[in-house]
């Protein structure tokens, strides 16, 4: 059975995906912002191994649950699932000075995968409203241009969606793979989100453990289980590396080889 750890697994998409998991026999470790949010995570998913917690809008927090995550030992698998909505109505600094949707949906997942030892799996959540992403990378931290939060929140699943191919193309012996889970009735999603609820946790499950061949590639990208078109820049090696590299100036943590 595997070991899996997964971001943002208090409530929505990463919980459901964490009782899936632990109800297949598999040992999972979960995560929340704060450590009465990783009791409550415990409390509702008893069978996992532990509950961590890190604020993903803080570098040093971030940075420090990497270091939680590591002395557990390795994992077979990290779900990157933690993300923050479209809906913030202005551009909310973190304590770095960072754009909140920012901080928590591109340069935590770029940190974690950065520092926590390299398991076999990837898996990064991304969204279709990645394809409206801007992927010119210009101004990441929103400083000159005027704040929109559904447009924030679309560059920051293309990043994921860049990330997770990079990794792909970077660490040959890691399947790293991206996957929307389609606009689901979660706290993030809203009440009248129209897809498939049950469905959506199943894809991170399935790349992140099943020995299915179809699931046992990387540099790929997914919706329920079946390869998906995605902005043409996630295949651009070019656009990826930029996106590395400010993800490296921003963070003071550097993407190992």
């Amino acid at each position: 059975m595997a070991r899996v750890f997964i971001t943002g697994s208090a409530d929505g998409l990463g919980q459901m995906a964490a009782r899936l998991l632990v109800k297949a026999g598999h040992r999972v470790v979960l995560h929340a912002r704060s450590a009465a949010r990783a009791d409550e995570a415990l409390q509702a998913v008893p069978q996992a191994q532990a509950a961590l917690s890190g604020d993903l809008s803080s570098i040093a927090d971030t940075t420090a649950l990497a270091q939680q995550v590591n002395r557990l030992g390795r994992f077979d698998a990290v779900i990157h699932n933690a993300a923050v909505g479209f809906r913030e109505p202005r551009r909310i600094a973190t304590v770095d000075g960072l754009p909140h949707v920012f901080a928590i949906n591109t340069l935590a997942p770029y940190i974690l995968t950065a520092l926590i030892d390299r398991p076999e799996r990837l898996v990064y959540l991304s969204s279709g409203l990645h394809r409206s992403g801007d992927a010119s990378l210009h101004d990441l931290t929103w400083e000159r241009r005027p704040w929109q939060g559904t447009t924030a929140y679309s560059d920051s699943k293309l990043h994921d969606a860049l990330l997770a191919f990079a990794i792909a193309r970077r660490w040959p012996r890691v399947l790293s793979n991206a996957l929307e889970p389609g606009w689901v009735a979660t706290k993030m999603g809203g009440a009248g989100a129209p897809d498939d609820l049950q469905a959506a946790p199943k894809t991170q499950v399935w790349l992140a453990v099943s020995d299915e061949p179809a699931a046992k590639v990387s540099g790929a990208y997914f919706y329920h289980m079946k390869p998906r078109d995605t902005h043409p820049a996630v295949h651009d090696v070019a656009v990826q590396e930029r996106l590395i590299e400010a993800c490296e100036r921003l963070s003071g943590v550097r993407l190992p080889d």
